[in-house]
């Protein structure tokens, strides 16, 4: 019952954010654009670039993980979806959970899926791209689960983006931290599989935690 409700609950949500409406294009447009704005401010200094360009990088994706949050959870709080998900036998965990997840493979794959070509423009190696699609998706995944905290915190905040921004970049740090040490150690040739086993370990500890903190959060928003 609870697998099958919280497979519902993913299906639906991925139909929502690839049924048009910009939802899916804005982080991807935040990501590429701030990026992209990069070497206009630095220079075209390609050591430069080379140097900054993993932190920059990260930052961006970071940052582009953020947008989509504030309308993870109020939406259905509105509408009164919520309500039903929370009538319907399904456990909150689950739900929060699926929809989390739908939100990471519709928007969070497709940033990580970009991250090399934006890579390349920042002077990144060539020989790196895999390693920067993959360290991109594993954090990504982390941003997601950690903002699903402050979107479920916020969800009854009317335009509670700043309020997300402040609860969920502290938990953000850890992969903040790691992530941007893969991918310098992927940029310089050196050891970047430390960092991102690291960086894994705080994908799982986010995905493992956040739908008990996210379901919280909404009994007492529902409530």
């Amino acid at each position: 019952m609870m697998v099958s409700g919280a497979g519902a609950v993913f299906v639906r949500e991925l139909k929502q954010a690839w049924s048009g409406g910009g939802g899916v294009s804005l982080p991807l447009g935040f990501f590429a654009g701030a990026c992209s704005l990069t070497p206009l401010s630095l220079g075209p200094e390609a050591d430069l670039l080379r140097a900054a360009g993993p932190g920059v990088l990260w930052i961006a994706l970071a940052l582009s993980s953020l947008l989509p949050m504030e309308r993870l959870f109020q939406a259905d709080l509105e509408d009164g979806t919520l309500d039903a998900y929370a009538g319907s036998g399904v456990a909150l965990e689950w739900v929060a959970a699926a929809k989390t997840a739908a939100h990471w493979v519709s928007t969070g794959l497709p940033l990580a899926l970009i991250a090399p070509v934006l890579w390349i423009m920042l002077q990144g190696p060539v020989s790196s791209m895999f390693q920067v699609a993959l360290v991109s998706s594993i954090g990504s995944a982390a941003f997601f689960f950690f903002g699903a905290i402050g979107a479920a915190l916020t969800a009854g905040v009317r335009r509670g983006g700043l309020l997300i921004t402040l609860v969920a970049l502290p938990l953000y740090c850890p992969a903040m931290i790691f992530g941007s040490a893969a991918l310098y150690g992927a940029a310089s040739g050196g050891d970047w599989t430390s960092p991102l086993m690291l960086t894994s370990a705080a994908a799982l500890f986010a995905i493992a935690c956040s739908p008990f903190a996210a379901a919280s959060a909404l009994r007492a928003a529902i409530d």
